[in-house]
């Protein structure tokens, strides 16, 4: 899994789904090949192919109306979804299909920015538009990706797609509460309950919708209570047998439902934001200090999806997802970010910027927070640039003069890989919190920097925050360092509940 986590790490979370959602059309065109599937090569090939013009093109449209920067990624993503849930054409003449597909087509992409509250679109862009044409046309998706044959490449690439946005409480939240839904009113009906279970997990859109579609971050609640909640109000609509008199529950109509949930226990906020510094914080660490169009509410340790528009994008994309390193006290937006000497297209042009140009940020979500018991003895554990949430904590600790036991514990390679020091310094004057700091290299000499030690290890630990165990931690950096962490205090006798750990969708 190692092994899998490193490749997945490299990849952002849109690529990964997109790159699934080629896998399936391309797998749905070799089973037809050998008549698994009730349609043909040619016309799965040409029910994708032109929606996917359509999708572009009334993208490029919007795009241009609203002065929008265009995200190729999200127009493929979702012409493909609508391609692996609308009926393929049966041939050029089938006009049936091409008036769906067209309207459903045009209706996703101007969703995004015509049904958006705060420049943030708020329904699932497929499930929306096939939700209308169902109304509008009387026509709508078939959801024919959801076959035996079709399930085992579903099934593989859906679960490393979970795995990458670590949304597990929420699918398993939502499946739960789809099969046992679906089997009570079987059962109430009178239906065996074993060949209709066989019937949802082998023959519906079950898998698909539950990994690529309900997984979607911007459209799903930020924290995992939440998360967990819309996963069990979908489930629960998903339900085939669920109506109100004539109007029966589709997967599109449970998925809009759950995404007003969402909204209205999240609403979303876009930003756009000019840039108004870049100061350097470490040898390879910048800070970007952004000036928003409108105030932001947010807790200490939350993280931002933020779009950057740029020429020749490689295939990590045009999106990243980077806690703020900000404090809610602060009118500006910070943002921390470590540069690598092969580093993304995305990355090379966020250190081009200059002061007054624009960056769109959106999706405000994460559980990585502050405890709000106050008496709560607090370990902060980060490596690199994952730093970055402490400082928007600790920040927020100093601006309002708010003291409590906290000891932070921060590993670098280099004494000049420390970022945010002036202000960890500055807390431990006034705060009281302890502070270490660790230059693992064995070429830096820490014996005459104060705070230093070699690394953060159980010896370390048990010296510098000798009561532990009745201590929560907080661990953020990269996986493997975070997962390496977590391991050495579970051996210490820390417990599972002890031990928050940072994430979010596409840590590259």
């Amino acid at each position: 899994m190692k092994y899998i986590d490193k490749i997945l790490n490299k990849i952002t979370m849109y690529r990964i789904v997109l790159y699934e959602l080629l896998f399936l059309v391309g797998a749905a065109v070799v089973l037809a090949v050998f008549g698994l599937l009730p349609y043909s090569p040619m016309s799965i090939i040409l029910s994708a192919t032109f929606i996917t013009v359509i999708c572009w093109v009334i993208n490029k449209i919007f795009a241009k109306i609203f002065e929008a920067p265009s995200n190729p990624e999200s127009t493929y993503i979702t012409a493909l979804i609508l391609a692996l849930i609308i009926s393929p054409a049966s041939g050029f003449a089938d006009m049936g299909f091409f008036i769906l597909a067209f309207w459903a087509s045009a209706l996703a992409v101007a969703s995004k920015y015509i049904l958006a509250i705060g420049k943030k679109h708020v329904f699932n862009p497929a499930a929306i538009a096939v939700v209308i044409t169902a109304f509008a046309l009387n026509q709508s998706a078939s959801w024919w990706v959801g076959t035996a044959a079709m399930l085992p490449f579903v099934l593989v690439g859906g679960l490393l797609i979970v795995r990458k946005v670590q949304r597990t409480d929420l699918v398993w939240g939502f499946t739960m509460a789809a099969l046992i839904t679906t089997l009570v009113l079987s059962a109430m009906h009178g239906s065996n309950v074993v060949s209709t279970a066989q019937k949802i997990i082998l023959s519906s859109p079950l898998i698909f919708f539950a990994t690529i579609m309900l997984t979607e971050p911007l459209t799903s609640p930020p924290t995992i209570p939440l998360q967990m909640t819309y996963g069990i109000i979908v489930g629960i609509l998903f339900a085939p047998a669920i109506h109100i008199g004539s109007i029966y529950s589709t997967p599109e109509l449970a998925l809009v439902v759950g995404n007003i949930f969402s909204y209205i226990v999240s609403p979303k906020k876009k930003l756009v934001l000019k840039l108004k510094e870049v100061r350097q914080i470490s040898s390879d660490s910048y800070d970007f200090v952004f000036t928003p169009d409108k105030p932001l509410s947010f807790r200490p340790g939350q993280y931002m999806e933020w779009t950057l528009g740029h020429d020749k994008s490689d295939s990590r994309g045009l999106r990243r997802y980077f806690t703020l390193a900000s404090s809610p006290t602060e009118k500006e937006l910070r943002m921390g970010v470590k540069f690598y000497p092969d580093g993304s297209s995305f990355k090379k042009s966020l250190i081009s910027m200059q002061a007054g140009d624009k960056i769109v940020a959106t999706g405000l979500a994460g559980d990585f927070v502050l405890p709000k018991d106050k008496n709560e003895k607090l370990v902060f554990l980060a490596g690199g640039i994952g730093i970055t949430p402490f400082r928007s904590m600790i920040q927020y600790l100093l601006d309002n003069g708010e003291k409590r036991e906290v000891a932070l514990l921060y590993s670098n390679k280099k004494i000049s890989d420390v970022a945010y020091r002036e202000t960890f310094d500055l807390a431990e004057k006034n705060l009281g919190i302890k502070t270490v700091y660790a230059a693992t290299s064995p070429e830096e000499n820490i014996s005459s920097s104060p705070n230093f030690v070699r690394r953060i290890d159980e010896k370390t630990i048990s010296e510098k925050v000798p009561d532990y165990r009745e201590r929560i931690f907080y661990l953020s950096g990269p996986r493997g360092m975070v997962d390496a962490f977590d391991d050495t205090l579970r051996k210490m006798g820390v417990g599972k509940k002890q031990i928050k750990k940072d994430f979010f969708p596409g840590f590259v």
